[in-house]
C-alpha cells in the first residue's frame, strides 16, 4: 500500500499550468484544486498572484467563458449564482452579465420553445412552465414577457 507523500513545490506550478491549459478557472477554483492536491494555501497564493500578473489566470476571462458556454440554457440569475459559487466577485459578474442582458428574452423564448413549444392550456401547466423557466435562472419579468409573447399569434 502506497501512502501519499507531500507534493513538491515544482509540481504545484506544473499542475496549475495543466489545469489552466484544459480550460479557464477562477482563482478560487484553482486554489481549491491545488489545496485538494495537498499543496499549502500559503504556497499557492504567490503562484496564483504570479499567474494573474502574467494574465494566465483571470476571473473576468473565466466568467466570460462560463457565460458563453452556459447562456444558451440559463438566465442571468442562474449564471450569476454559478459564478459566485466559483468565487468570482460581484463586480466581475455584473460587468460580464451586463453585456448579455439584451439577448436574455430571446434566450428564454428559445429555452421555452425547446421544452414546451405550445402555450399553456390551463393554470397548472402555466405554473409548470413558470417553474421550469425559474429553475433555469430567468427573472420574473423575463418569464412574464416570454409566456405572454408565446400566446400571441
Amino acid at each position: 500500500m502506497r501512502t501519499k507523500s507531500k507534493p513538491e513545490p515544482g509540481e504545484m506550478r506544473e499542475r496549475a499550468v495543466r489545469l489552466l491549459a484544459r480550460r479557464e478557472h477562477s482563482r478560487a477554483e484553482l486554489l481549491r484544486k491545488l489545496e485538494q492536491a495537498g499543496f499549502l494555501r500559503e504556497e499557492i497564493a504567490p503562484l496564483l498572484d504570479e499567474f494573474e500578473e502574467k494574465n494566465w489566470l483571470s476571473d473576468r476571462r473565466f466568467a466570460e467563458s462560463w457565460v458563453a458556454d452556459h447562456r444558451a440554457r440559463a438566465g442571468s440569475v442562474k449564471l450569476a449564482y454559478d459564478l459566485r459559487q466559483r468565487g468570482v466577485s460581484d463586480a466581475v459578474i455584473e460587468a460580464v452579465l451586463n453585456g448579455n442582458r439584451d439577448s436574455e428574452l430571446e434566450r428564454a423564448r428559445e429555452v421555452w420553445r425547446k421544452k414546451f413549444g405550445i402555450p399553456a392550456i390551463d393554470a397548472s401547466e402555466q405554473a409548470r412552465q413558470i417553474r421550469f423557466l425559474q429553475s433555469r435562472g430567468f427573472s420574473g419579468e423575463i418569464i412574464r414577457q416570454t409566456l405572454s409573447g408565446m400566446s400571441d399569434p
